[in-house]
This record gives C-alpha cells, structure tokens and sequence, in this order.
C-alpha cells in the first residue's frame, strides 16, 4: 500500500502535554478520488506522562478502551482516493464519539459551567467526553480533576479534530456533491468485555464480525449501508445493523442525508485482527485489511454512479 505522507495537525509546542504537540493526523490519498471520508477517533495511543502518573490504573489496563489498531485496518481507503483522519490520543484521555460538553461533575474539583451536559446516559454511565471509568467500571483517576484541565483538553483537541473532521466532509461535498463518513471502531469479542465468568459456562461472545450502524437509517442513505452489508456478506463475514451498536455521537452529528452529507459506522470485532489480551495484531490482520479494502472500493464505485446520476438529472 503507497499512501503520502500523513498530514500532522495540532498545536506546536503545547505545554499542557508536549505528546501531543500533534493530536492528530490526516492521511491523506495522491488525490482526492471518491466522496468517502474515515475516522478513527479511538485508534489513538499517546499517553500523555502528566495523564498517567495522575492514573490509579496503569497502560495495560488503560489501554482496554483502545480501538487498537483500526486505523491501519481502514487504511487502504487512502489508496482509493480517501482521506483517513486520526486521532493520536486515546480514548480514555478525551473520547470524539461524545458530545462536546458530556462532563461528570464529580470528576472536578470546583464547578462546571452551564452549558456543560452533566445528565446524560453516558455520563452517568462513567464514560462521557472525558471518561471516569474503562473496562469493568474501573476508576481511571486518583484525584479530581480541575475544571480548567477538562475544558482546556477540549479546547486543545477535542475542537479542532472536529474542525478538521468537518472541513473534510465540506471539501468531499464541494467536490463531488456529497459526502460519505465512515466513522471506524472495533469491538471486544466478549458481549460484556471483563465480566465475572460463572464457572463451567463459557465467555459469552458477540457473534457478529461486523455491527453497522445508521442510527436506525437516519443517518445515512439505506442503499449504502446494504452495500456495505451485502460485500462483508459476500466475504463470508457475519453482520448486523444496529445492533447491539448503532453509531454513536459522530454518526449522529454528521449523519445529514437530507444534506447530503450521510455516516455510518463500522464496528469490527477484534478476535478477527487482533490478541485481546497481548493488545498485538494476528496473522489474519491483514486479510481483514484486503477484505475492507475491496468493500471500501465496491463502495466508492457505488457513490461514483450516484454521483454521475444526479449530475445527469441536474443537466
């Protein structure tokens, strides 16, 4: 796979986290050749020193939220002429797939202000943008956090990857008349990943290779999602839609067909690619890789018929 040089983005010379001095990073094709643009948003794994020595876990525990390695499984969409932006952060530092603003109070020292969503589902949960727990409810921290330090990581990252995300979208419809996000993330094989086994039954495993998700088909044309479907099929893969993932905060947010501007998101199990627990990729990684390509280029060819379609019944 030939791919330019990634385009690194961030804030040179940050002194809140010098790692991250670029959080993210677009990798972008020799040129813009089809309306689909990627993200992963949780295939980040720079952690920051400040954030672990602030951590009651340590890496390997932290490092269970990761979407690992998904980044590089979709990276053959450069080759077809899509970008791929990345975030270099993890998870468990600041989460994408949230609103802005989902804080949980009782993570800072000294209040949060107005406009903040302290009550949603995932907050109360422990996992909004910026997490209180991984795995099975585990606290990440050992103290509170300041106010400032929350919003500051907002600020510095969490803003500009969605600048960036946006823009990118913005260019793709400017071009072709449309966009297409696929928003990337994988998901543990076991259904509650950590959880208590009773002994002599085995671990419950989610069945399916492949979750795609739509938002129950309000984000994104229905057409493109049985493509997609329909090619890991052919694969030989298992696939469900929406269930037991629908997409999440990006999916929603961009999900506009209306607009013309349409997401999905692709869940990918990681006993396909990956050693859960050594957190190392397997010999199949790169077949799974091949396999998205093809589905990704079957994808692109769809789009670029739609795509001459509405230009021949604007003419």
């Amino acid at each position: 796979m030939t791919v330019e040089k990634p385009s690194i983005s961030g804030l040179a010379g940050d002194p809140h986290e010098p790692e991250l001095a670029a959080p993210f990073e677009i990798l972008e094709p020799a040129s813009v050749g089809c309306p689909l643009v990627f993200s992963s948003p949780h295939s980040g794994n720079v952690y920051p020193r400040r954030f672990l020595d602030g951590a009651r876990l340590d890496s390997t525990a932290l490092r269970r939220s990761e979407d690992a390695f998904v980044d590089q499984l979709f990276a053959g969409a450069v080759d077809l002429g899509a970008p791929l932006l990345r975030a270099r952060f993890p998870r468990a530092y600041l989460d994408l797939n949230r609103e802005p603003y989902e804080l949980d109070p009782r993570m800072f020292e000294g209040r949060l202000p107005p406009f903040c969503n302290t009550r949603s589902v995932r907050v109360a949960g422990g996992l909004g943008t910026i997490a209180r727990v991984v795995g099975e409810a585990q606290e990440i921290y050992a103290g509170r956090l300041s106010v400032e330090e929350g919003l500051g990581r907002i600020e510095r990252l969490y803003k500009p990857y969605h600048r960036t995300l946006r823009n990118l979208l913005d260019r793709a419809q400017r071009i072709f008349g449309l966009a297409v996000l696929i928003d990337c993330h994988s998901m543990p094989s076991a259904a509650i990943p950590g959880a208590p086994q009773i002994p002599g039954e085995p671990e419950k495993k989610i069945k399916a290779d492949f979750v795609v998700g739509d938002r129950f088909g309000t984000s994104c044309d229905t057409g493109f999602v049985d493509l997609v479907e329909d090619e890991l099929r052919k694969l030989g893969y298992i696939v469900q839609r929406n269930k037991p993932y629908a997409g999440g905060f990006i999916t929603e947010h961009y999900g506009n067909p209306a607009m013309h501007c349409h997401a999905m998101q692709i869940e990918v199990n990681r006993a396909l690619y990956m050693d859960e627990r050594g957190m190392q990729k397997i010999a199949r990684f790169a077949e799974v890789s091949a396999d998205l390509k093809r589905v990704v280029a079957s994808l692109a060819c769809l789009l670029g018929t739609r795509r001459d379609g509405q230009r021949a019944a604007a003419e």
